[in-house]
């Protein structure tokens, strides 16, 4: 047997301690500290969350408002897509001011360069060339003729086919078409901008002018907002209206009932109950008199007495967002010395310019309409197969049946000449 023993363990003789048993004194206020630390990032991430929060209450408070004013806006019926009720929504609250930079930087982005390659054609519009009387027609016929409309005389050396001249563009009324067409080019520096006209014989038809669904703002009575079901059979054309009552406090009037007081001094369309349809500054008072089917104010003439208005310059009367320098789609109306009445539109225009392309095609007085490419809107219906709707200005914002059903906007429309005294029909 071996001799040697193992220790024993009551010889006073142990192994070192653990490790962490060496550690623990110095351990302890790590930890410690680190849970302190936590704590206080717990406490801080806790307080960041309450101030978001709050912040965030805040924020939802103070635009509760807005937002509730937006969504029943969006959420209220209209004939207008999103975007342009949106932008509408923020001129009427306060944001016109950012609306208007904002177009103003991308009008003047856009605008067209002088020069450029020349057109190769116009677009079609119309059916035919108005054919001239032959001259064994009647007397009364042949001067009915005689106050069509000459041809818009080009304004480019080589004219383009069709150019300035009038097309028919639905069906005959008394013998002769009530309604005329046609397109040219409107400045030589600019060889790609195309104007839009359409003439109407005062003779063979009616003009009526309708309140939209929420323009003029204190109508007294809406009615269809559209053309009337009833008077569909009748309908040759239809046209968009001027400014908006809150950006030229522009006066109207329908079959004696004021829908915003006239104003002296603006350029009024006027109906009147004999079938007459003028152009002049209006110098009536508040109210339209007896004898007048309707009336409605845009802004000051453009043309007086064949002449463009010499305050054309000032940019304050002709458009409360653009003024009349910036290039932009614009529509105005025109009478011509027969008393018919001519509707321009254009793409690329200042006032002047829009003021030029109505002298030139035979107004002798004149006013701006609407401007801005959601609103121009001249609508021809044949009547082939039924109305038959078609868009003469290309506006892709606009559906050719605009105005065949409720539209925000008040509207004029045009109607084959009936006896009696001129009405605005609502039913």
């Amino acid at each position: 047997m071996d001799g040697s023993r193992l220790p024993d363990a009551g010889s006073g003789v142990s192994a070192p301690p653990d490790a962490p048993e060496l550690l623990s004194g110095s351990a302890a206020p790590a930890r410690l500290a680190a849970r302190r630390q936590q704590r206080q990032e717990a406490a801080r991430r806790r307080r960041r969350r309450r101030r978001r929060l709050l912040l965030g209450v805040a924020v939802l408070v103070l635009l509760s408002p807005v937002v509730y004013s937006y969504a029943t806006t969006m959420l209220q019926p209209s004939s207008l897509p999103l975007g342009v009720r949106s932008v509408e929504w923020l001129r009427a609250h306060h944001g016109n001011w950012l609306v208007d930079e904002v177009e103003h930087f991308y009008y003047g982005w856009t605008a067209p360069a002088k020069g450029g390659p020349q057109l190769k054609s116009l677009p079609a519009v119309g059916l035919a060339p108005a054919a001239s009387a032959p001259t064994g027609r009647p007397a009364r016929a042949r001067a009915r003729v005689t106050a069509w409309p000459p041809r818009i005389k080009p304004l480019f050396a080589h004219p383009l086919p069709g150019e300035g001249i009038w097309k028919q563009t639905g069906p005959p009324v008394d013998g002769g078409p009530p309604v005329l067409v046609t397109t040219f080019r409107t400045e030589p520096d600019y060889p790609r901008i195309v104007a839009y006209l359409a003439w109407f014989d005062h003779t063979r038809t009616a003009l009526a002018f309708y309140p939209g669904r929420y323009e003029p703002p204190s109508a007294p009575v809406r009615g269809p907002m559209s053309v009337p079901q009833s008077q569909h059979w009748r309908l040759l054309a239809t046209f968009n209206s001027g400014f908006v009552y809150k950006d030229g406090l522009n006066g109207s009037s329908i079959d004696g009932r004021t829908y915003e007081p006239l104003k002296d001094g603006l350029a009024t369309l006027i109906g009147y109950r004999d079938g007459r349809v003028d152009i002049t500054s209006w110098n009536g008072g508040p109210d339209a008199g007896p004898q007048v089917a309707f009336a409605r104010q845009s802004l000051p003439l453009i043309i007086q007495n064949g002449q463009l208005n010499p305050a054309l310059n000032d940019s304050s009367q002709w458009g409360y967002t653009l003024g009349n320098a910036i290039r932009v789609w614009r529509t105005g109306v025109g009478i011509d010395r027969r008393g018919n009445l001519i509707y321009a539109a254009a793409d690329y225009q200042t006032v002047i310019t829009l003021a030029r392309i109505l002298q030139h095609a035979g107004a002798v007085r004149a006013m701006q309409l609407d401007i801005n490419p959601e609103w121009p809107t001249l609508i021809t219906y044949s009547h082939h197969g039924g109305l038959g709707p078609t868009k003469i200005v290309p506006n892709p914002m606009q559906p050719a049946t605009r105005y065949l059903v409720p539209d925000d906007r008040d509207f004029f429309a045009v109607y084959r000449r009936i006896p009696g005294p001129v009405t605005v029909p609502f039913k």
